[in-house]
């Protein structure tokens, strides 16, 4: 399964490489590389597939 995926920053919209640990589910907070402000991300994986959705903080 492949655990790097592109998401784009709520802030700035840079598109960003963002790896994800292969043990890795639920929610965080991550810094984006760009521009250091927080992200709520939510990662989940069914059947094999990863979804990682990310969002400003609130």
């Amino acid at each position: 399964m492949e655990d790097t995926v592109r998401v784009r920053c709520p802030y700035c919209r840079e598109w960003i490489d963002f790896y994800v640990d292969p043990d890795t589910t639920g929610m965080l907070v991550e810094d984006c590389a760009v521009c250091c402000r927080p992200w709520a991300v939510t990662v989940e994986r069914t059947m094999g597939k990863l979804r990682v959705q990310v969002n400003r903080t609130e």
